[in-house]
């Protein structure tokens, strides 16, 4: 039995979810390689954002592709970490200025 729910192994199998549609999985594909390709961002960058992304959206997949795609890319590991840290901080941010919406509420009840 596996200790996590997330099985490290299953995200070699990535590719295999166009066995039960084929066609999107193609152009799902086919998007993701045109979004990762060089273009006005490295992919160096591209990978920095995929991490910072991977960990604000706590998807366990996709941090360890995207820690190990980093470093493959040539990434520090200070790098990295400064990504995690711009994650943090804007998942931090939009929780705190949804307070606004609480205090707009509460002076709105008690006025």
């Amino acid at each position: 039995m596996n200790s996590t729910y997330y099985d490290p192994a299953d995200l070699k199998k990535f590719g295999e979810i166009e066995e039960f549609q084929p066609d999107l999985a193609k152009k799902f594909f086919d998007y993701y390689g045109d979004v990762f390709s060089e273009g006005e961002l490295t992919s160096r960058e591209k990978s920095l954002i995929a991490l910072a992304v991977s960990h604000a959206i706590q998807c366990p997949y996709c941090i360890d592709a995207y820690t190990s795609d980093s470093l493959e890319k040539g990434a520090s590991e200070g790098q990295m970490m400064e990504a995690v840290h711009v994650s943090a901080a804007i998942r931090g941010g939009a929780s705190l200025v949804h307070g606004v919406q609480m205090m707009n509420k509460v002076k709105k009840i008690t006025m």
